[in-house]
């Protein structure tokens, strides 16, 4: 007689034995055995504050770690307070599980009782159940191959019922293949290195698809003459290379904007080129052809014409080109790689751009503030922003190593979502410094967690750019009529230090430079490896009228 075992436990197990990283979750009396079962075959969990904040820690460190995260809810309104992260991640194509308790079929009347399946497909997701125990380990595998090979958010739903149920265990662990990479054809690659010899001023744009096609990308954009800047999301792809941009869209400096807007083609690589890493289109010159390389049909020409179309791998792409293109053309192009832009690109960040000081003795210019703290801030950094007027300062302002030291959670444009991400991008990059930049509504959304980085112990700094205000609707609204009442997005003053220090971290108040002396203190304590607290930075900001990358994003609704 083969052995069996609660269905409840074969899911963990099963799970578990496929490689999943990390569980998060808050637990209640529906997902209480499944949790403890990943937890006994070995996989580390995470209790967060809220389901809100779980989802979105396992979403951040999903995308920091390279392995398929887990998030666990108890059914009904365990996943409700879930949403919004598993939007998210949805919206991003993050791999991620959502091991949610369902009611039994039998509950009509449950108050748990929801269309868990239709909630999923709401927000993007796929909706994935345990059917019975004989199929239990079957279903766990099949939501585990979507999460991982096609990197969609999976809502993997586990009725009370079912979990009971005495299932047979699978005499093998299933070993999954390494996901097939997309190969193109060899049509598409002719007409893109066609296009690429034709260009005289070609810029490479890299998203999320690009993150693994660093080197391959590169090599092409070399041969061909190319310019390279990634989406916010790919921040730090192309760090130490010459020729780089950074951050294609919103969040471009005045010089990187110029080279885009000057390019007569533009290759997105993994990349949607959506409103905002295009500026609504403004980044693209009239006579410019614009070529999308995307693993999915449906991605291509989704937010813009485009020239061509290539459905493949970014980087077998960029190496199929670059062969043919060698063939074709032996010798590398200079093109947009002259010396005159070398000469330009060395001083070309938002670090580099003087800006005048806003600052009072009350208040402390967000910019001045931003560039302090990126010299005094460790170089090895994770950097998670939130959502919010503030956001283009840490964005902007704050170096990160490569594309796995900055974690942008802005798929569902959510305020909130700060504190969570930067704790799940912690456990994903432990041995580099976690800092959060927040603006102060976000972050009171959110602080709930700040339990959960004291609890665990997290040495993470929490930069919050507290203007008192919804800062966007402020500025956006606030440039109508003089008698434009924004009472309802305005508030008193509040001392997030102090709140902080009540859930026991450390904190500081920041009105002027010198008062960054008490973050020296604590980064000296890092450095020797004994700092064990979050900091928070309650940074008083003064206004600069408004952050016109949002004023752009504004006219995207």
């Amino acid at each position: 007689m083969s052995e069996t075992v609660p269905v409840s436990v074969l899911v963990g197990q099963t799970l578990a034995g496929l490689g999943v990283g990390h569980v998060f979750g808050v637990v209640g009396s529906g997902n209480f055995d499944v949790v403890n079962a990943l937890r006994s075959a070995g996989v580390p969990f995470t209790a967060a504050r809220h389901e809100g904040g779980a989802a979105t820690m396992a979403d951040a460190y999903a995308r920091m770690s390279n392995r398929v995260g887990v998030v666990s809810t108890h059914q009904g309104c365990g996943l409700t307070n879930a949403v919004t992260g598993i939007g998210e991640a949805a919206k991003s194509r993050t791999p991620l599980i959502v091991l949610t308790a369902d009611t039994q079929g039998a509950a009509v009347r449950s108050n748990f009782k929801i269309d868990q399946d239709a909630l999923a497909r709401s927000v993007g997701a796929v909706a994935e159940r345990v059917h019975s125990a004989e199929s239990a380990a079957a279903d766990t595998v099949r939501a585990f191959r979507t999460a991982l090979n096609e990197r969609r958010t999976v809502v993997l739903s586990l009725p009370l019922d079912v979990q009971k149920e005495q299932a047979p265990v699978p005499g093998e662990s299933v070993q999954l293949p390494a996901p097939a990479r997309l190969r193109p054809n060899s049509a598409g690659v002719e007409q893109l290195v066609d296009l690429l010899r034709g260009a005289a001023r070609p810029v490479f744009v890299a998203g999320r698809g690009g993150r693994g096609a660093r080197d391959e990308i590169l090599a092409l954009a070399e041969h061909c003459g190319a310019l390279v800047a990634t989406s916010a999301v790919a921040n730090g792809l192309f760090n130490g290379e010459a020729f780089s941009l950074g951050i294609s869209g919103g969040f471009s400096s005045p010089v990187t904007a110029d080279l885009i807007s000057g390019a007569d083609l533009i290759v997105g690589w993994g990349c949607t080129l959506n409103m905002w890493t295009m500026r609504h289109g403004r980044l693209i010159s009239p006579d410019a052809k614009v070529v999308q390389i995307d693993v999915e049909d449906a991605s291509l020409g989704a937010n813009r014409p485009i020239s061509l179309g290539v459905l493949g791998d970014a980087a077998l792409t960029a190496q199929d080109a670059l062969e043919l293109l060698k063939k074709v053309q032996p010798a590398a192009a200079q093109k947009y790689r002259s010396p005159e832009n070398a000469l330009i690109l060395k001083s070309s960040s938002w670090r580099d751009v003087r800006t005048p000081d806003l600052s009072t003795p009350a208040l402390i210019d967000p910019r001045v503030l931003s560039r302090e703290l990126d010299a005094l801030l460790p170089a090895e950094r994770i950097v998670s922003v939130d959502s919010g007027n503030f956001m283009g300062y840490p964005s902007q302002y704050l170096a990160v190593p490569d594309e796995f030291g900055f974690c942008f959670t802005q798929a569902f444009q959510a305020v909130g979502l700060g504190l969570s991400t930067a704790i799940g991008a912690a456990i994903a990059q432990p041995q580099r410094l976690p800092v959060l930049g927040a603006g102060d509504g976000g972050f009171l959304m959110g602080i709930s967690e700040l339990e959960t980085a004291v609890r665990l112990g997290l040495p993470l700094v929490c930069i919050v750019y507290n203007d008192a205000a919804y800062g966007a609707e402020v500025h956006h609204f606030g440039h109508g009529t003089e008698n434009t009442d924004l009472g309802s997005v305005t508030f008193p003053d509040t001392d997030i230090a102090a709140i902080a220090r009540g859930f026991g971290a450390e904190a500081v108040t920041v009105r002027t430079v010198e008062d960054l002396q008490s973050v020296k203190a604590w980064i000296a304590a890092y450095e020797k490896g004994i700092q064990d607290r979050p900091l928070v930075i309650d940074a008083k900001i003064a206004s600069d009228g408004g952050s016109w990358w949002l004023a752009e994003a504004f006219q995207g609704h």
